[in-house]
């Protein structure tokens, strides 16, 4: 991603009305550069979770690397510690569970097969990656 294309979805992850958590996550996971960051907001369709973040890496070192800067940015911030963390060793799907929200960090190739943006078709969707 060029440094333009960082600057604007910065500029426009800030003026989203989205919880600060969730900005955290989004920005951890820019940091780390994730791709094609989405957030799903399922508040009031699901009673899973009220927010889904998900994006995808190009290596499971990445996908561990992006995990870990989630978890370290929300502990330091936040006092946050998730209540379940799934597939850490593997790294080809990675699920953070903080409750109100869950973090998905896949692979592409995962991402692709699971496709879990279509199963919430109806949530508001936030994309933080160029177009």
């Amino acid at each position: 991603m060029r440094s333009e294309e960082f600057e604007l979805i910065t500029a426009d992850l800030k003026r989203r009305r989205i919880p600060a958590e969730i900005k955290k996550v989004v920005s951890a996971m820019l940091d780390k550069m994730a791709e094609k960051v989405v957030v799903l907001k399922l508040k009031g369709i699901s009673d899973i979770t009220d927010f889904m973040v998900l994006c995808h890496g190009n290596s499971t070192r990445q996908n561990s690397a992006i995990s870990d800067e989630i978890q370290k940015k929300l502990r330091e911030q936040f006092k946050l510690k998730p209540y379940g963390v799934e597939g850490e060793v593997e790294a080809e799907w990675i699920l953070l569970d903080y409750i109100d929200f869950v973090v998905h960090i896949f692979s592409e190739e995962t991402r692709e097969k699971y496709s879990l943006e279509k199963l919430w078709m109806d949530a508001k969707r936030y994309n933080f990656y160029p177009n």
